[in-house]
Protein backbone atom coordinates (compact mmCIF):
# COMPACT_ATOMS: atom_id res chain seq x y z
CA UNK A 1 0.00 0.00 0.00
CA UNK A 2 1.35 3.46 -1.12
CA UNK A 3 1.97 6.34 1.66
CA UNK A 4 0.01 9.29 0.59
CA UNK A 5 2.55 11.96 -0.33
CA UNK A 6 2.28 15.41 1.68
CA UNK A 7 2.62 18.78 0.30
CA UNK A 8 5.12 21.45 1.19
CA UNK A 9 2.03 23.49 2.65
CA UNK A 10 0.45 20.15 4.27
CA UNK A 11 4.04 19.54 6.26
CA UNK A 12 4.22 23.32 7.24
CA UNK A 13 0.67 22.63 9.03
CA UNK A 14 1.55 19.42 10.51
CA UNK A 15 4.44 20.95 12.03
CA UNK A 16 2.48 24.19 13.29
CA UNK A 17 0.23 21.72 14.63
CA UNK A 18 2.83 19.90 16.43
CA UNK A 19 5.53 22.15 17.31
CA UNK A 20 3.48 25.39 18.52
CA UNK A 21 -0.35 23.95 19.40
CA UNK A 22 0.45 20.35 20.69
CA UNK A 23 3.61 21.31 22.89
CA UNK A 24 2.56 21.89 26.44
CA UNK A 25 5.77 24.18 26.93
CA UNK A 26 4.69 26.31 23.67
CA UNK A 27 0.75 26.53 24.24
CA UNK A 28 2.20 28.18 27.58
CA UNK A 29 3.67 30.51 26.11
CA UNK A 30 1.28 31.45 23.87
CA UNK A 31 2.95 31.37 20.67
CA UNK A 32 1.49 31.67 17.16
CA UNK A 33 2.63 31.94 13.81
CA UNK A 34 3.09 34.97 11.68
CA UNK A 35 4.62 33.69 9.11
CA UNK A 36 6.70 30.21 8.07
CA UNK A 37 8.84 29.09 4.98
CA UNK A 38 12.25 27.88 3.99
CA UNK A 39 14.07 31.28 4.94
CA UNK A 40 12.70 32.84 7.67
CA UNK A 41 9.91 32.56 10.62
CA UNK A 42 8.09 35.03 12.68
CA UNK A 43 6.49 34.04 15.98
CA UNK A 44 4.28 36.38 17.90
CA UNK A 45 2.93 36.06 22.08
CA UNK A 46 1.71 38.21 24.74
CA UNK A 47 3.15 39.25 27.94
CA UNK A 48 1.22 37.52 30.91
CA UNK A 49 2.17 36.80 34.52
CA UNK A 50 3.41 33.17 33.94
CA UNK A 51 6.34 34.47 31.71
CA UNK A 52 7.44 36.78 34.05
CA UNK A 53 11.04 36.68 35.42
CA UNK A 54 11.46 39.74 37.75
CA UNK A 55 8.69 40.45 39.76
CA UNK A 56 9.44 43.52 40.34
CA UNK A 57 10.41 44.94 37.49
CA UNK A 58 7.39 42.82 35.44
CA UNK A 59 10.28 41.88 32.39
CA UNK A 60 10.39 38.96 30.71
CA UNK A 61 11.87 35.57 32.15
CA UNK A 62 15.51 34.88 30.88
CA UNK A 63 14.25 31.04 29.97
CA UNK A 64 11.07 32.65 28.26
CA UNK A 65 13.24 34.56 25.57
CA UNK A 66 15.99 31.83 25.19
CA UNK A 67 12.87 29.37 24.89
CA UNK A 68 10.97 31.52 22.53
CA UNK A 69 14.33 31.79 20.23
CA UNK A 70 15.13 27.93 20.35
CA UNK A 71 11.57 27.82 19.13
CA UNK A 72 12.19 30.07 15.87
CA UNK A 73 15.51 29.05 15.16
CA UNK A 74 14.30 25.37 15.40
CA UNK A 75 11.69 25.98 13.35
CA UNK A 76 13.36 28.14 10.57
CA UNK A 77 16.24 25.27 10.51
CA UNK A 78 12.46 22.87 9.93
CA UNK A 79 11.38 25.20 7.16
CA UNK A 80 14.71 24.51 5.32
CA UNK A 81 14.47 21.02 6.00
CA UNK A 82 11.27 20.75 4.37
CA UNK A 83 11.94 22.93 1.15
CA UNK A 84 15.23 20.77 0.59
CA UNK A 85 12.72 17.45 0.56
CA UNK A 86 11.38 16.35 -2.56
CA UNK A 87 8.74 14.29 -0.89
CA UNK A 88 7.67 13.05 1.79
CA UNK A 89 4.46 11.06 3.26
CA UNK A 90 3.35 12.03 7.35
CA UNK A 91 5.36 8.93 8.32
CA UNK A 92 8.51 9.94 6.89
CA UNK A 93 8.01 13.31 8.22
CA UNK A 94 7.48 12.34 12.06
CA UNK A 95 10.83 10.28 11.40
CA UNK A 96 12.80 12.99 9.97
CA UNK A 97 11.31 15.80 12.53
CA UNK A 98 12.18 12.65 15.82
CA UNK A 99 16.16 13.62 14.41
CA UNK A 100 16.40 16.93 14.73
CA UNK A 101 17.51 18.76 18.05
CA UNK A 102 19.88 21.76 19.25
CA UNK A 103 23.09 21.38 19.74
CA UNK A 104 24.19 24.84 20.43
CA UNK A 105 22.44 27.72 22.07
CA UNK A 106 23.84 31.31 22.37
CA UNK A 107 21.43 33.91 23.82
CA UNK A 108 23.26 37.70 23.67
CA UNK A 109 20.40 39.64 26.47
CA UNK A 110 20.38 43.25 25.08
CA UNK A 111 17.06 44.86 27.37
CA UNK A 112 15.18 43.80 29.69
CA UNK A 113 12.12 42.21 27.96
CA UNK A 114 9.76 44.85 29.02
CA UNK A 115 6.35 44.87 26.50
CA UNK A 116 2.90 43.57 26.19
CA UNK A 117 3.54 41.84 22.74
CA UNK A 118 6.79 40.03 21.70
CA UNK A 119 7.81 38.94 17.58
CA UNK A 120 10.43 36.37 17.26
CA UNK A 121 11.78 36.11 14.38
CA UNK A 122 14.52 33.55 12.94
CA UNK A 123 16.57 33.29 9.34
CA UNK A 124 18.75 30.69 8.61
CA UNK A 125 22.30 31.79 8.57
CA UNK A 126 23.74 28.58 7.17
CA UNK A 127 22.34 24.84 6.27
CA UNK A 128 24.21 21.56 5.23
CA UNK A 129 23.13 18.27 5.08
CA UNK A 130 23.79 17.35 8.73
CA UNK A 131 24.20 21.15 10.67
CA UNK A 132 22.18 24.02 10.36
CA UNK A 133 22.54 27.42 12.06
CA UNK A 134 19.92 30.03 12.07
CA UNK A 135 20.24 33.51 14.20
CA UNK A 136 16.68 35.06 15.70
CA UNK A 137 15.86 38.32 17.43
CA UNK A 138 13.14 39.04 19.39
CA UNK A 139 11.48 42.53 19.96
CA UNK A 140 8.57 44.55 21.98
CA UNK A 141 5.75 45.74 19.83
CA UNK A 142 8.13 49.09 20.33
CA UNK A 143 10.44 47.48 18.41
CA UNK A 144 13.02 47.46 21.12
CA UNK A 145 15.66 44.74 20.44
CA UNK A 146 15.63 42.85 23.79
CA UNK A 147 17.56 39.94 22.93
CA UNK A 148 19.47 37.99 19.86
CA UNK A 149 20.21 33.92 19.50
CA UNK A 150 22.46 31.84 17.55
CA UNK A 151 21.81 28.30 17.23
CA UNK A 152 22.89 25.16 15.67
CA UNK A 153 20.84 22.22 15.01
CA UNK A 154 21.45 18.97 13.87
CA UNK A 155 19.10 18.25 10.86
CA UNK A 156 20.50 14.94 9.12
Amino acid sequence: MNTPTFTLDDAQKLIIAKFIHEMPFNQLLGLEVLCFDKTQIKLVFNNKPELIGNFEQQILHGGVIASVLDVASGLVCIGNVLNRMTSFSKEALRKRLSTIGTIDLNINYLHPGRGKKFIASGKIIRTGNKISVARAELHNEENKHIATGIATYLVS
